[in-house]
This record gives C-alpha cells, sequence and structure tokens, in this order.
C-alpha cells in the first residue's frame, strides 16, 4: 500500500500542480482500495496540498485503521461519512482523488455508495483514479448494468493496467515500482522502463484493439 499510494500522490501532483490545485478530496473506500487512497493523502499532505479525507464507510481491518491513524497525526481532516458532508466539501475542491472501488469490484453498487459515486462523478471536478475508476468491471470497464460509474481524467494503474483499462481514454500512469523481475517474467508483463527513480510512468495513448503494452 506504502509504494501504491506514493505512486498516486506522485501521478496527481504531476497533472494536478500544488499552486494551482491545493485541494484534494481522497474518497476512500474500505477496503485495500482505500488503505492506498490514505496513504496518499498523507504523501500528499508532505507534498504540500490540503488533503481531506472522506470515507462512506470504514475499514474494519486494523491495517486500514493504523493508515488513517497516520492521518490524523498529519492534522488531514476526515469529513463525516453522509452524503451532506461530501456535497459541502465539494465547491472548495480543486481535484477528486477516487480511491472507492478497486478490482475486486462487482456491481451493482449499493448504498451509501451509488450516492456518493453520483455526486463525484456530478460535481464536475477533475478526478484521478487509483488502478480501476470507481464502477468498472475489472475486465469489461465501465459497462456495469445500472452503475453510476467514475469517469476520471487520470487513471494510476498499479502493478499493470487491468484488461477493464482499454476503454480509459485520458492520460494513463503506471505506478509502484514493485513487480519481482521473477513475477514479470512468468506472467510475461512488458512492463516499461521507469525514469530516473520516479514511482510512475505515463503509458501512451493506445486503440482500443490494443494491448497496453503491445
Amino acid at each position: 500500500m506504502e509504494l501504491a499510494g506514493l505512486s498516486c500522490a506522485q501521478a496527481l501532483a504531476k497533472v494536478y500542480t500544488r499552486d494551482t490545485y491545493p485541494n484534494v478530496l481522497v474518497c476512500c473506500g474500505p477496503g485495500n482500495q482505500g488503505g492506498d487512497g490514505l496513504v496518499a493523502a498523507r504523501h500528499l499532505a508532505m507534498f504540500g496540498y490540503q488533503p481531506v479525507v472522506y470515507m462512506p464507510k470504514l475499514g474494519s481491518k486494523d491495517i486500514y485503521k493504523r493508515l488513517h491513524q497516520q492521518c490524523d497525526n498529519m492534522d488531514i481532516t476526515t469529513l463525516a461519512s453522509d452524503v451532506s458532508a461530501l456535497e459541502a466539501a465539494l465547491p472548495t475542491t480543486h481535484v477528486i482523488l477516487d480511491a472507492i472501488f478497486g478490482f475486486s469490484f462487482q456491481g451493482p453498487v449499493r448504498a451509501p455508495f451509488d450516492a456518493v459515486l453520483d455526486r463525484i462523478q456530478g460535481s464536475g471536478k477533475p478526478i484521478v483514479s487509483v488502478d480501476i475508476p470507481s464502477g468498472w468491471d475489472v475486465e469489461r470497464g465501465p459497462d456495469v448494468d445500472g452503475c453510476t460509474v467514475i469517469r476520471p481524467a487520470v487513471l494510476v494503474s498499479l502493478t499493470a493496467p487491468k484488461e477493464g483499462a482499454r476503454e480509459f481514454r485520458g492520460r494513463h500512469f503506471l505506478g509502484g515500482r514493485f513487480v519481482p523481475r521473477l513475477l514479470a517474467r512468468k506472467y510475461e508483463l512488458n512492463l516499461p522502463e521507469y525514469p530516473g527513480v520516479e514511482q510512475i510512468v505515463e503509458l501512451p495513448p493506445v486503440r482500443k484493439e490494443q494491448s497496453q503494452f503491445s
């Protein structure tokens, strides 16, 4: 989670500079995706941004609670979990980090997350999604019946782009730099080179019929 969250924070900072987009609303789900978001919030605060955390539902794992405590230790504000708190925060938000649902998501979106995704997507704010945009199917992309889905401007894929990311047409980063070479060879992952000591690399736009690394 630490390297994943750092990668997401770096990607957001590369696209949305602190001087122009200081107020970041970090929306975290209760699973590992939300843990990545909490780590990203902490690093964004270290970078000089003003992150605010919104969690519709608190994660129950001990690591999640400890990551949230680290945000508290950084004086990062956590909003109340009701949707009205999200609505109140959106007008002063400059960019949203979407860390609600991960690759294991299967629709439909249930309350309270249906209202949360609706407010985020309808806000008109630029959105950066972690690994797979919330509401997307990891294999089929945004084609999820009856679901409001997030359509971000920026996607930060972790480990490798997911099959559903073929449908994504915004700025696309690969983050992490944590795949062992043995696994990369075993699964024939054609991963790009990361520049310098960066945790992210921007991927070129691809046509729908292409593989991300073909």
